[in-house]
């Protein structure tokens, strides 16, 4: 149970570190102080939704399926194998500056509002927490409750830090070399472990 949870925190994690649209914009409504604590839960809640989504389906497929848990073991190997060779690929490519911008705070709706859009009509979202989250969630049977609430927490964790550390970052992040070390950082987590599942069983 233990395993499973820890896998589930890193698994969220480090889906959730690959930099993307909604966590840009988390990073800039942290670095203006607008509506933290809104977006944060927005963000979180918006996971632990898709997660649980994941989770359970998965969970009732692999009982009438016996079969598809194999399958989703090393689709979620390969998943992971590209998007961390993505990663890798980012970083040779260099890292962009964040420049958060300026101009009047947006009311809280609007924010709201722009946050849900990044995340729901992103599909990368539904890869991520559906069905890979789901698909890794399957390979610990009598765990996965523990696997999906670590990994909303890992979620909830991550947006926390991001978006009220958010001011302690600003000076890192003009510098275009802290994106490359970020997606570094990444992309390795992520082959460690598509090896995990590969090799792990």
């Amino acid at each position: 149970m233990i395993h499973a949870a820890v896998q589930g925190y890193l698994v969220a994690l480090s889906l959730i570190l690959a930099i993307g649209a909604q966590n840009a914009f988390v990073l800039r409504q942290g670095l203006r102080r607008e509506h933290v604590g809104a977006v944060v839960l927005a963000c979180a809640l918006s996971d632990a939704v898709l997660i649980a989504a994941g989770v359970s389906g998965f969970g009732l497929v692999s009982a009438r399926v016996p079969w598809i848990g194999e399958a989703m073991r090393w689709g979620g190997v390969m998943f992971l194998i590209v998007y961390g060779a993505l990663r890798f690929r980012a970083a040779l490519r260099g890292g962009e500056a964040l420049r958060p911008g300026a101009g009047e705070a947006a009311p809280l709706r609007r924010a709201l509002a722009t946050c849900l859009l990044l995340t729901w009509a992103n599909p990368h979202v539904y890869l991520d927490t559906v069905v890979l989250i789901g698909s890794i969630s399957a390979q610990y049977p009598g765990h996965r409750l523990a696997f999906g609430v670590a990994a909303a927490c890992g979620s909830l964790s991550f947006f926390t830090a991001l978006g009220y550390g958010a001011r302690l970052l600003a000076p890192v992040f003009a510098n275009p070399k802290a994106w490359v070390v970020l997606e570094l950082v990444v992309g390795l987590t992520m082959w460690t472990i598509a090896a995990g599942l590969a090799f792990g069983g």
